[in-house]
């Protein structure tokens, strides 16, 4: 029997698509501000003179980083009721999502700190700077320059990664999608728009991206 498609169910569930992909981009915002709150202060222990400390983000990032993203969320939504942490699937998402992407965050800022010439810190303390000054004028642009396309990279990866959340029915576009499956049996419409509006998406934050990257973070050309 030939599969005869017909898009007009996808068409009628188009505005909710878009709400679904609101959905999305607020999760991976969410997200990928706690992952940079986690990734900094993990950034600031893994620094630290305290060995606890130092080998407390270690072990998180390589625990997160070798655990698949699906087992951390089902433990939060499943697993967390039980010591009696009860958490919607919104909140549980962006968490998950927060705690995932500050593991690699971690060591992309980490990375970026440390690409910085020792000699240019060690000049601006002799010049008297404090160490606020130093880490503005001499640190933050040259390692914000050197991680950024990692994190945007991360950014767009954790925005793919949201469709995941929809195991546990956090509002984001694959769960309208599978709504939408559900109610028309239109699975190779339903999914195969919901496929090419992840790919819109991942496009235009590539874009955004790349323009924020050669209007501050360029090397001048001249």
């Amino acid at each position: 029997m030939n599969y005869r498609f017909d898009f007009a169910p996808v068409i009628d569930g188009l505005p909710d698509l878009l709400w679904g992909s609101a959905g999305t981009l607020g999760l991976a915002l969410s997200g990928v501000v706690l992952a940079l709150v986690i990734g900094i202060g993990g950034v600031m222990l893994r620094n630290s003179r305290i060995p606890a400390l130092r080998w407390l983000v270690i072990s998180f990032v390589e625990v997160i980083r070798n655990m698949p993203f699906l087992g951390q969320i089902y433990f939060i939504f499943f697993a967390l009721p039980l010591a009696g942490v009860r958490l919607n699937p919104t909140v549980t998402a962006i968490i998950a999502l927060g705690v995932n992407g500050g593991a690699y965050a971690i060591e992309i800022i980490r990375g970026g700190v440390q690409s910085i010439n020792k000699g240019q810190i060690k000049a601006g303390y002799a010049l008297g700077l404090s160490r606020t000054l130093v880490f503005r004028l001499i640190v933050q642009k040259p390692a914000l320059r050197a991680i950024f396309p990692s994190l945007t990279s991360q950014f767009i990866m954790l925005t793919l990664t949201t469709s995941i959340t929809s195991a546990i029915s956090a509002y984001e576009l694959t769960s309208v999608g599978q709504a939408i499956e559900s109610n028309t049996f239109r699975s190779f419409e339903v999914y195969g728009v919901v496929t090419l509006m992840y790919l819109v998406i991942s496009w235009m934050l590539m874009l955004m991206f790349a323009q924020i990257n050669a209007r501050y973070f360029s090397y001048p050309l001249k």
